[in-house]
C-alpha cells in the first residue's frame, strides 16, 4: 500500500543517517573569542595597522661645568659703639672711643692745645650735659696740659656752657621721677660726677619727706604683687630691702611695707626689722 510504503521509506532513511544527539561538542573559550575577534575583523572592514613602537636611546647627559666658587668673604669689620641716652637732657651720645670721636682726634692733633680742648668740649657737650669734672678728665686724657684745660674750662663756665648746679637739679629730677631713687642715693651719684657738695645739698633739698614716701609707696605697690604667695616675713625683707637699695631710710621702708601689708589683710604684728 502506498502509505505503508512511505513509512518504509522514511523509516530506512532514518536508519541511515545517524542520529544527532542533544548533547554539542565542547568548544575552548580561546577559539570561540578569535571567532567572534575575526567577525567583527570582517565586519567592521580591514583592520588600520598598529603603528611599531620603536624603542629609542635617550640622549647622552651633557655634564654641567662647574661654577667657580666664589672668594672668600672679608672678615666683619666690629661693630661701632652704639649711643647711649643720657638720662639728664634724654638725648643720644656717642661715647668718646667712637669711630667719629676718634677721626675728630686725629684732625686735631695737629692744632694749638687751646684749639684742641675748646673742640673737645664742644663736642662732648653736644650730646649732653657735662660736669667740670667729666670735662676736665676728659682733656686729662687726651694728654692736654693741666693750664690750658684749667683755662679753657673757666671760660666754658662764664659763658655757661658749664653749669654743675643745673647738672644736678636736672639730674635730681630726672632719676628721682624715673628710678625713684631717693635723696641719699641721688646724693651719692652726683658725688660720682664731681658736684661740689654744696651743689649737690641744694639740688636734693629740692626733695622733701612727703614726696620721698609717695615714690616710696608707688614702688612698693608696683612690686607687692610679686611677692603674692611668699612667707610675711620674706615679703617683708624683699620690699624693704628694694627700698633701701634706692635710699630710702630705714624706718620710712619699714613703714611703707608694713602699711601696704596691712592693706592686704596680712598680720604685721610682731615683725621685726629687716636690717
Amino acid at each position: 500500500m502506498p502509505g505503508t510504503r512511505t513509512r518504509a521509506t522514511s523509516s530506512a532513511r532514518a536508519r541511515r543517517t545517524p542520529a544527532t544527539s542533544s548533547r554539542t561538542t565542547p568548544t575552548s573559550p580561546t577559539r570561540s573569542r578569535r571567532r567572534s575577534r575575526t567577525s567583527w575583523a570582517s565586519a567592521s572592514g580591514p583592520r588600520s595597522p598598529r603603528p611599531s613602537r620603536a624603542r629609542t636611546r635617550p640622549a647622552a647627559r651633557t655634564r654641567r661645568a662647574r661654577r667657580p666658587r666664589p672668594p672668600p668673604r672679608p672678615p666683619r669689620r666690629p661693630r661701632p659703639p652704639r649711643p647711649r641716652a643720657d638720662p639728664v637732657t634724654g638725648r643720644t651720645e656717642w661715647p668718646d672711643d667712637s669711630p667719629d670721636s676718634s677721626r675728630a682726634e686725629k684732625a686735631l692733633s695737629s692744632q694749638d692745645p687751646a684749639e684742641r680742648a675748646r673742640a673737645i668740649c664742644l663736642r662732648l657737650l653736644t650730646g649732653t650735659a657735662r660736669t667740670r669734672k667729666q670735662l676736665a678728665d676728659a682733656l686729662r686724657k687726651r694728654e692736654i696740659p693741666d693750664e690750658i684745660a684749667e683755662e679753657v674750662l673757666s671760660r666754658f663756665e662764664d659763658v655757661g656752657l658749664i653749669d654743675d648746679a643745673a647738672f644736678a637739679g636736672a639730674w635730681v629730677d630726672s632719676r628721682h621721677h624715673g628710678r625713684g631713687l631717693a635723696r641719699r642715693a641721688l646724693a651719692r651719684e652726683l658725688r660720682t660726677k664731681g658736684v661740689d657738695p654744696t651743689v649737690i645739698q641744694e639740688a636734693v633739698e629740692r626733695l622733701d619727706s612727703d614726696q620721698e614716701e609717695v615714690r616710696a609707696r608707688e614702688l612698693v605697690d608696683r612690686k607687692l604683687r610679686a611677692t603674692r604667695g611668699l612667707d610675711r616675713d620674706k615679703r617683708l625683707r624683699r620690699l624693704a630691702g628694694m627700698l633701701a637699695r634706692k635710699g630710702y631710710p630705714e624706718g620710712m621702708a619699714l613703714r611703707v611695707v608694713r602699711q601696704a601689708l596691712e592693706e592686704e589683710g596680712e598680720d604685721t604684728e610682731g615683725l621685726e626689722e629687716p636690717f
